[in-house]
């Protein structure tokens, strides 16, 4: 099988980070972009290191015969309207998070991606990080018992000196704060807890620091979140006004142990001392830096998924859709002031 073309759509921080991961990814080359800037060849190749063919209309490039993936890397509020037309166009996909700030939108995705057949990847790369692969195999053999509380917290001052604040501080733009970067902590949750979420329950606020005045939007939110069938609750803090270095907080609780971050105790290891915390040597999700991301992993892992016909593991679009009902549903009960039940967004 010949290796399958990727075309980037956005040419910013991100893009570049997806191009030069793709260096390294089997089965598939980017060789083209869509930007509203022109660009020529032969700067895009030394800046690159690749031929990129380059389109300013973005109908022409998902037109491209010889484009088979669309990697959306453009600001939020442009997700939906490409990812619809390139899945028209028969297109596989790769979207950046939020796949939209709106759940309306959100769901004309989801009916394109069905109607149309096309394999999809959101980037929630942080499930394909070695920290969250621990984390995961930790849960997994039973080393924490069963779950039934999680905190996980995600801390990123996104200020004047954050190369998206120009744009991220506009509501239309960057939607919220769950939205615009802490939907990375909510799913990291739902995917060391497992089941449905039936009810949430969040509230919002904002720093008064005048770094973060000209945000539209509340730029701190707390989540309570409740499961399915079963007492198990968790808590989602998303905070893009915090003044201090990036942070994931992850403390999962449950009948045999507890893990915070890296460290963790659990009675199923005998000779443990409950009175102290054993370390786990991983590479933590420390870094807001795109080019700390684990994409190629994830990339790879679309690629052979597309390859072999098998469901995307981990962030295919239906995974990925449940997370962004969940960030909907907290922000209209923020919005609100009031419980909303998952059952309210169908």
């Amino acid at each position: 099988m010949s290796d399958l073309n990727v075309g980037v759509v956005g040419l910013g921080w991100v893009a570049g980070a997806h191009i030069d991961t793709f260096r390294a990814v089997n089965g598939a080359n980017v060789t083209a972009i869509c930007s509203r800037r022109e660009h020529n060849p032969d700067d895009l190749e030394g800046q690159y290191g690749i031929p990129l063919k380059p389109y300013t209309n973005y109908d022409q490039f998902i037109a491209d015969p010889d484009i088979d993936i669309i990697d959306i890397c453009t600001p939020h509020p442009f997700h939906p309207d490409q990812a619809v037309s390139a899945a028209e166009a028969g297109k596989h996909l790769i979207i950046e998070k939020p796949i939209s700030i709106d759940y309306e939108n959100a769901k004309r995705i989801q009916s394109a991606v069905s109607l149309n057949g096309v394999s999809v990847c959101v980037c929630f790369e942080c499930r394909y990080s070695k920290h969250f692969t621990l984390i995961r195999s930790l849960v997994d053999e039973g080393l924490l018992g069963d779950l039934h509380y999680a905190e996980v917290d995600y801390y990123h001052g996104i200020g004047p000196w954050y190369g998206q604040y120009d744009w991220n501080v506009k509501k239309d733009f960057g939607g919220s704060s769950l939205l615009t970067a802490g939907c990375h902590a909510l799913d990291a949750m739902l995917f060391f807890m497992d089941g449905k979420v039936e009810e949430v329950t969040s509230y919002h606020t904002k720093s008064r620091s005048q770094h973060f005045d000209p945000y539209e939007y509340k730029t701190t939110s707390v989540t309570i979140l409740k499961f399915e069938g079963s007492e198990r609750i968790a808590k989602v803090t998303s905070c893009v006004d915090c003044l201090q270095p990036y942070y994931f907080h992850i403390h999962l609780v449950g009948s045999a142990g507890s893990l915070l971050d890296n460290r963790i105790y659990s009675e199923k290891l005998r000779g443990m001392n409950k009175d102290k915390w054993s370390t786990l040597e991983t590479s933590l999700i420390d870094s807001g830096d795109v080019s700390d991301h684990p994409y190629e992993p994830q990339f790879q892992a679309f690629i052979d998924s597309i390859e072999t016909g098998e469901p995307m593991p981990l962030t295919d679009f239906n995974t990925a859709f449940e997370t962004h009902r969940v960030v909907f549903a907290a922000d209209l009960s923020a919005q609100e002031n009031r419980p909303v039940n998952l059952s309210e967004l169908e």
